[in-house]
């Protein structure tokens, strides 16, 4: 069942520098949330924060469960998953026997590689959503960029996480991927919660449901693209476009 992320003066803090400074966040369930801001702005390190990889003090809950202080593991047994910048797949690997082994944690290690008969029916899902079904016996490292992106996607659907946190998805693709990626994205967020990184303001127009820009750490705009978008501060400190004020009594 989905469940709201609730983030309430979230501060994370390295040698004295403040990455995360008072942070709060209510993302809906269901919701497609961009978090974009420059570089250095906390993005990174809020969805470390909420996963379990950075030391953070505030509080950040999924649904009735506190996620500050649980190990990595713990956080992720709660239905929370992520993606790094670069795809962790094994290449070495089949699609089939990524997506079966991300799906077997339960299973005896000795059974992982085996050939089955019948493909496990999250596993069935995961292929059809990702649009991987024709590749699933292909070897990961044989993947398009784009691909690989989607089979890590895949990779946390079959963990039936609820809560996917994404970094800069479309990184380094080409716009038929990026159209793909977004199109799978809008599939996932029809029954599970969605929360992208992500610098290409093009997908984020595309795709994103709200947004949230982040700057020096903190919370500096919120809403809809168009809402974020027609925000003067966001205009000037994100954008780079210096804010234009219309002269008394001319017409928008």
């Amino acid at each position: 069942m989905n469940a709201p992320l609730t983030i309430r003066d979230l501060r994370v803090t390295f040698d004295g520098f403040t990455a995360v400074d008072g942070v709060d966040l209510d993302i809906r369930p269901g919701d497609l949330r961009f978090l974009i801001g420059p570089n250095g702005a906390g993005k990174t390190t809020l969805v470390d924060a909420v996963t379990g990889l950075a030391p953070a003090t505030g509080s950040v809950r999924f649904g009735d469960h506190e996620l500050l202080g649980r190990p990595v593991h713990r956080v992720a047994r709660l239905g929370i998953g992520r993606t790094f910048q670069t795809a962790t797949v094994f290449e070495q690997l089949t699609v089939l026997q990524n997506l079966d082994i991300a799906a077997g944690a339960g299973r005896p290690v000795r059974t992982l590689l085996r050939q089955r008969r019948n493909i496990p029916d999250e596993v069935a899902a995961a292929l059809e959503t990702t649009g991987l079904t024709a590749h699933r016996d292909r070897p990961a490292g044989e993947l398009a960029h784009g691909q690989k992106q989607w089979l890590e996607i895949g990779m946390l659907l079959v963990q039936n996480v609820r809560l996917l946190l994404l970094d800069e998805p479309v990184a380094g693709m080409s716009h038929a991927e990026r159209e793909a990626t977004g199109a799978l994205l809008r599939r996932i967020a029809a029954d599970r919660t969605v929360v992208v990184i992500e610098h290409d303001m093009d997908f984020l127009r595309a795709v994103a449901r709200s947004v949230t820009v982040l700057h020096a750490g903190r919370v500096l705009s919120e809403g809809t693209v168009a809402e974020v978008r027609a925000d003067p501060r966001v205009q000037e400190v994100y954008l780079g476009e210096p804010v234009v004020t219309a002269p008394a009594g001319s017409e928008a």
